[in-house]
């Protein structure tokens, strides 16, 4: 073997131990995120499973929505809200627009909210007190 030859085996011998030094240190470092990573990829599973199952969902969220209106209605206002401050925690588009959609929202949920007291009011059920705390 001639002088080059041997001067890129060499060359090529660092390099493999310097990439498995850097493999071993990726690792290493990557270890404390292993945890988060396959809470990520549980979140992803579940997300397909509710993806394949949408049409049986829907009946289940209808079937609630039609025997507790007023349940229903209270966990959707929830989550609008909850999702408003998340939205504007992370600076979107949309905390610029919080200030003008919160009143607005706050109308459409009064005429919901006095149309279900209006078609309760019609039953022979009386209206149910609502608890606070």
């Amino acid at each position: 073997m001639d002088s080059r030859h041997i001067e890129l085996a060499l060359r090529k011998q660092k390099l493999q131990l310097r990439a498995e030094v850097q493999r071993a240190d990726m690792t290493r470092r990557l270890a404390g995120i292993d945890g988060a990573l396959d809470r990520v990829d549980s979140l992803r599973d579940h997300l397909a499973w509710a993806k394949d199952k949408i049409p049986l969902l829907s009946v289940a969220l209808i079937a609630v929505v039609a025997a507790r209106p007023r349940l229903a209605l209270r966990v959707a206002k929830r989550a609008w809200v909850g999702w408003l401050l998340v939205r504007q925690a992370r600076g979107g588009r949309l905390s610029a627009l919080l200030p003008t959609a919160v009143p607005l929202l706050r109308g459409v949920l009064a005429l919901i909210r006095r149309r279900l007291e209006a078609s309760a009011g019609s039953g022979s059920a009386r209206p149910r007190r609502r608890r606070t705390g």
